[in-house]
């Protein structure tokens, strides 16, 4: 294996194996690695738009059973900050999504022991006949894995069920790294890897569309992360034709303030900027069949993300106009609908406007811009 080959092969969107895409992160110049991933992503998205979105992610609970080591937000089933959102809540912050010009919930929330299937059913359906526009971008693998078990039922019957009540797509959620020596380690609660994948190529079948995601930067290997990459690849080569499958791959980097991984293990995020843009661009590379690759700003922020825009990434995400979990350990920061377009421009590209689908939209003429003061 030498560079320039495996450079050409890149070009030529061959599936380059684990250790050929080990061989270009640990030794690639990062100018070269950018512009190999670069290239890629004008290929497959050869317009100079880079897409954004503006959607809330809320929090259906925060009671959760799974124990992950990353995670702030949880609270275990009789906790005094434990909740269940009412429907109230719901209505207030749909209208105020509808007012800053988004379209879509993120819908997830924990393990809770005592919320099975009928609970999600009876809630997208009752959301969806109050708001039929809106978009239910809701749970994931490890959350669906949960209701199955408590449900004695099959995934695809559990998808089905959730598909029919209004389920618009499936995050791609929890997968941390998929590779269960990891996630004993983190996410010990969570379904295997196996499974979250099991779910998805499910999902697949089923013509929902799905995103998938990564959280690197603690206790995982290298090699670990390419492994990752090649069970998503592989996964979205299965599916049916005429299926979009994943639409969309988010890396992101752990979040360390104040979990358990930090303060007992004393395990902390030590990824750089350099770091990042590398997985961004190996990302582009390693997954020629998923199209879009989406640059987190919430946790590697403004520059950084801007930069990856050069190296393979081709999306800014959402605004977010709510975030709970990844900020309540530590994510600083934020964006607004101008302020998200700015840094778009200012690193060379034109702002699109998209929802779930990838499809463009059109800013909304009477869209108020939010205050960011959370």
């Amino acid at each position: 294996m030498n560079l320039s080959d495996l450079y050409h092969s890149a070009l030529d969107g061959a599936f380059l194996s684990i250790d050929e895409g080990m061989l270009l992160f640990n030794e690639s110049p990062l100018a070269e690695l950018m512009y190999v991933a670069d290239e890629l992503r004008k290929k497959q998205v050869p317009h100079q738009k880079v897409t954004w979105q503006i959607d809330r992610n809320v929090n259906t609970t925060n009671v959760c059973i799974a124990n992950c080591k990353f995670c702030n937000f949880y609270r275990i089933p009789g906790h005094p900050e434990a909740y269940i959102t009412d429907i109230d809540t719901y209505k207030r912050k749909i209208e105020e999504t509808f007012r800053w010009g988004g379209d879509q919930l993120l819908l997830q929330g924990g393990h809770h022991p005592a919320l099975g299937l009928s609970f999600y059913t009876s809630l997208f359906s009752q959301l969806k006949d109050l708001y039929p526009s809106l978009k239910l971008h809701t749970l994931g693998p490890p959350e669906v894995a949960h209701i199955c078990k408590l449900e004695k039922m099959s995934h695809r019957d559990v998808l089905m069920a959730l598909k029919k009540a209004g389920m618009d797509s499936l995050p791609g959620a929890g997968a941390e790294i998929l590779v269960d020596r990891v996630r004993r380690l983190i996410s010990k609660g969570k379904c295997s890897a196996q499974e979250w994948l099991d779910i998805m190529r499910e999902a697949h079948k089923l013509n929902i569309t799905t995103s998938a995601t990564m959280m690197f930067g603690h206790v995982e290997t290298v090699r670990e992360r390419f492994e990752h990459l090649d069970k998503l690849r592989q996964v979205q080569a299965e599916k049916p034709e005429g299926a979009k499958g994943f639409l969309a791959y988010i890396p992101w980097t752990f979040q360390d303030v104040d979990t358990m991984l930090a303060k007992i293990r004393g395990i902390h995020n030590l990824t750089t900027p350099e770091e990042y843009i590398r997985m961004i661009a190996i990302s582009r590379i390693m997954l020629p069949n998923i199209k879009n690759i989406q640059a987190s700003w919430l946790t590697v922020g403004k520059q950084t993300a801007q930069l990856c825009l050069h190296a393979g990434a081709n999306d800014f995400g959402s605004i977010m106009l709510e975030e709970n979990v990844v900020s309540a350990a530590g994510a600083p920061h934020r964006f607004t609908a101008r302020g998200i377009q700015e840094a778009i421009r200012e690193a060379g590209f034109e702002p699109q406007l998209r929802n779930q689908q990838y499809e463009w939209r059109k800013i909304p003429e009477s869209m108020e811009e939010q205050t960011i003061d959370y």
